[in-house]
């Protein structure tokens, strides 16, 4: 009777090594891992900042018709509004018998005072309401149409005072009467308030009412101390938004209203000139991406052949014992992957956090509302920057170790007395 004897397991491959060497061994492509992760680190910031930036675009913006608006600026207002014709009622006017054109609605320069009924010290900018806003209004109602004058939209709650118990009532505000060059008087109006939103929501600012134009040319007017006429007529409005039919009637309307002297931009280019960072931002992180990659390559070559040469020895007496050139190369990738891996992780953790915590200073610097929540990245762009500094590593690797593994392993151990 014949016995057969068990066939000895095939032992442990260089290639399923990389795991071991990659923790233990400081001559591993782990010493890749800071530099790589810090890259990895910066483009997860820019895409957070791009996100979150373009994230309060899409929501009040564009969400509110901004596609379909165009915004008019009075001169002093800055940039190509400086010698700008002055919005007065009779710009406004041709401006809103334009082709396309569904309304026009002004803009002015006037706030109202705390109400008595409500308490407290507020100021609430009087800003003229546009029909179809997507504001959040957490009581009452904004209507599809105009806001009809002495009505008004309020934050639910402004420095403090919350003002939401006081949707459907009539309350006392007050506001500026001008009396003379630089002096005036208080006196007082009645508003009715028919909504108020989550005061989170502010395309306008914080602490931002909504009034009908026909209000708040009587307030600016008061404020200047003239007549609503006599103030359209010589001052005009600071600002006002064209809603126009169709998104693909904004650019002739816009031509137009620029050939009537008129300063006119698409709400909807906000999203490529908007001030301060963000612009820049779009085009850093696209540079970042590609920095990113070319760094992880370059990094896994010269890391690679470092780390050959470092354990050159140990890698000629595996090739003598029969160790093919292959199997060597999957060790050096395993522990590029595990480095790009660990990299882009760490980056795309620290650089979210890091997102994150500047979404607060860049509401200022941007003028719109950018969440922590906003910063967090499209998924693709999440997996660019767990994904590049793995290609990057693994690509360097093979071209490194390739290089690097090309000496006579025989001539290497007799040179090292192995």
């Amino acid at each position: 009777m014949s016995t057969t004897t068990p066939r000895p397991e095939a032992p442990r491959r260089p290639g399923g090594w990389s795991g071991l060497t990659w923790r233990r061994d400081g001559n591993s492509l782990r010493r890749a891992l800071p530099a790589v992760a810090v890259l990895s680190g910066l483009l997860a910031v820019c895409v957070g900042v791009t996100s979150g930036a373009s994230e309060a675009v899409e929501r009040d913006v564009l969400s509110s018709g901004g596609l379909t608006q165009i915004e008019l600026s009075a001169p002093g207002s800055g940039g190509d509004a400086s010698s700008a014709r002055p919005l007065t009622a009779d710009i406004l006017d041709e401006a809103g018998k334009l082709d396309g054109v569904v309304t026009v609605v002004p803009d002015f320069a006037a706030s109202v005072y705390a109400a008595e009924e409500t308490g407290g010290t507020y100021v609430l900018g009087a800003n003229g309401y546009v029909p179809g806003s997507t504001m959040p209004v957490v009581k009452g109602s904004a209507p599809k149409d105009q806001l009809a004058d002495g009505q008004i939209i309020v934050p639910a709650k402004a420095e403090g005072t919350d003002l939401a118990p006081f949707v459907g009532k009539t309350v006392t505000f007050s506001h500026t009467v001008g009396t003379g060059p630089s002096t005036g008087t208080t006196e007082d109006i009645r508003l009715t308030v028919v909504a108020a939103y989550d005061p989170s929501w502010q395309p306008d600012g914080p602490g931002a009412a909504y009034v009908s134009p026909g209000t708040g040319l009587r307030l600016a007017a008061a404020r200047a101390g003239q007549s609503p006429q006599q103030f359209m007529d010589e001052q005009g409005a600071q600002s006002a938004v064209v809603v126009t039919r169709h998104q693909r009637t904004v650019a002739a309307v816009t031509s137009e209203l620029q050939n009537l002297g008129v300063s006119a931009s698409p709400v909807s280019d906000r999203i490529g000139n908007l001030p301060g960072i963000f612009g820049a931002v779009q085009w850093l992180t696209l540079a970042l991406a590609a920095l990113l990659a070319a760094v992880s390559l370059l990094l896994g070559a010269t890391r690679a052949m470092d780390s050959v040469r470092a354990r050159l020895a140990q890698f000629a007496v595996l090739r003598v014992l029969g160790e093919s050139l292959a199997s060597l190369r999957s060790l050096l990738v395993g522990e590029a992957v595990r480095t790009g891996l660990a990299a882009g992780a760490i980056g795309l953790v620290a650089g979210g956090a890091t997102a994150a915590l500047l979404a607060s200073p860049l509401s200022g610097a941007l003028g719109l509302t950018i969440r922590a929540a906003d910063t967090i990245p499209a998924p693709w762009w999440a997996l660019a920057v767990l994904i590049l500094p793995i290609l990057g590593l693994a690509a360097g690797a093979l071209v490194g170790g390739r290089r690097a593994l090309s000496d006579d392993p025989y001539l290497t151990v007799r040179r090292n007395n192995l």
